[in-house]
């Protein structure tokens, strides 16, 4: 409404003969003020939510390509349900686990395969309450993300082995119990010493509870996108079975084309196995919530932006091709007088380079407060983001300079003879 305000004065179908006309009252005075009002508060909140979607944008885009310290692609990934009728925890299940290894192995294209009680890039949770022998205890309460995972999991995800080694294939509950840690846990814990070799319980250390580093990895991203680092344990799937756990395929072809034949073979061990959740990690992971919430955000500022640039054009476009009316005698005799096309182009793009100026920086004091306001749903940008707020007064300033251009060339292609003779 405020964008064809200044139009109401002009209708389009005399736009031509109004520049031929010359009216100048003090109505049109007041007219061409309060256009040109209403064009700076456009262009003012184009300004706000385009920098706002730009921040967004830009903070999707660094969340998207976190550092997650291991190599999401050629992986796929579904979510394994072994009925607890059929599989207690026991031997059987265990069984059922190795075999799903073994032959999911055997499939063409695929390089490796790995299991774990829960994926990567999917929260911080799930966790354990820890001790640790022979050191002094006040209760405290030292909470790490628990991961059951199979012997070649690390190995699987490319993440990096920082000191130590990973357990075997052939850990099972039989065997002495044994855990990976991650850097983080290594920094909280055991600053300046050599994890390997350390052990931890439970809090009150029962024996049954024990445990021995034996390597420290690479901290992968466990928690969601944007999300801090926990400290992280990393149990032999095989010394805690559980009835759900998730399958992670590398594979040297297509992701996405073995996810069928990966269901199709799960189903050919135990048709009463059942699967879900199958996709590929990179789109588990840009389908994932921390980076739906962002990309939602991103989406509906940047539509909102896209509007108010419209609005905002077509504001401008009115207020000076309304002015060009207003000015029709005076345009009129300069040229009579003497004066250029070009000084005529100069002075209709002067008026509306002063009204996108006022605009662009009054808008741009408003968008680093309301970036400032809204910084929680930023990641890895700040509100002061220069090349953010350098972009939309270019792009803002362009799109103006075009919107006025029409009017502009309507006003030097006046004809002097006719503009005084209408006077």
């Amino acid at each position: 409404m405020f964008a064809v305000t200044p139009l109401l004065r002009l209708p389009l179908t005399a736009l031509r003969f109004g520049l031929a006309e010359g009216y100048r009252g003090s109505t049109g005075t007041v007219w061409r003020r309060f256009g040109s009002s209403l064009v700076v508060l456009e262009l003012m909140i184009a300004v706000v939510l385009l920098v706002g979607a730009g921040l967004l944008g830009k903070s999707l885009y660094q969340l998207l390509h976190v550092n997650l310290s291991f190599n999401p692609d050629h992986l796929a990934i579904l979510t394994v349900e072994a009925p607890p009728s059929l599989y207690p925890k026991d031997e059987n299940l265990i069984a059922l686990q190795r075999q799903i290894i073994s032959r999911i192995s055997a499939l063409p294209g695929v390089e490796s395969v790995g299991l774990t009680s829960v994926a990567p890039v999917s929260f911080n949770g799930n966790t354990d309450w820890i001790r640790f022998v022979g050191r002094p205890f006040n209760g405290e309460h030292n909470e790490v993300n628990l991961r059951d995972v199979s012997a070649d999991y690390i190995k699987m995800l490319q993440a990096k082995l920082l000191r130590g080694r990973l357990f075997s294939d052939s850990v099972d509950g039989a065997k002495p119990k044994v855990v990976v840690i991650n850097q983080k846990l290594a920094e909280m814990y055991y600053s300046g010493q050599n994890p390997i070799g350390q052990r931890f319980g439970n809090g009150s250390l029962d024996p049954n509870s024990i445990k021995e580093i034996i390597g420290v990895v690479d901290d992968i991203n466990e928690g969601s996108l944007g999300s801090p680092i926990w400290p992280a344990v990393y149990y032999p799937i095989y010394q805690d079975e559980d009835n759900s756990f998730t399958l992670m395929v590398r594979t040297s072809q297509s992701e996405a084309s073995i996810l069928p034949a990966l269901v199709s073979t799960i189903h050919s061990i135990d048709r009463g196995v059942g699967t879900r959740g199958e996709s590929t990690m990179s789109t588990y992971i840009h389908d994932s919530p921390a980076a739906y919430i962002h990309r939602s955000c991103a989406w509906l500022v940047g539509g909102f932006a896209a509007l108010a640039l419209v609005l905002s054009m077509a504001g401008l476009y009115g207020v000076i091709a309304y002015s060009v009316s207003q000015r029709t005698r005076e345009i009129g005799v300069r040229m009579a007088l003497g004066a250029q096309r070009s000084s005529v182009y100069q002075l209709i793009l002067r008026e509306a380079a002063r009204l996108t100026l006022v605009g662009i920086v009054l808008g741009l004091i408003g968008a680093v407060g309301a970036a400032t306001l809204m910084r929680t749903l930023l990641f890895g940008t700040a509100a002061w983001d220069v090349g953010t707020l350098a972009s939309v007064a270019v792009v803002l300033g362009g799109c103006a300079l075009l919107a006025s251009y029409i009017p502009a060339r309507h006003a030097a292609s006046v004809n002097p003879v006719e503009a005084l003779r209408a006077e």
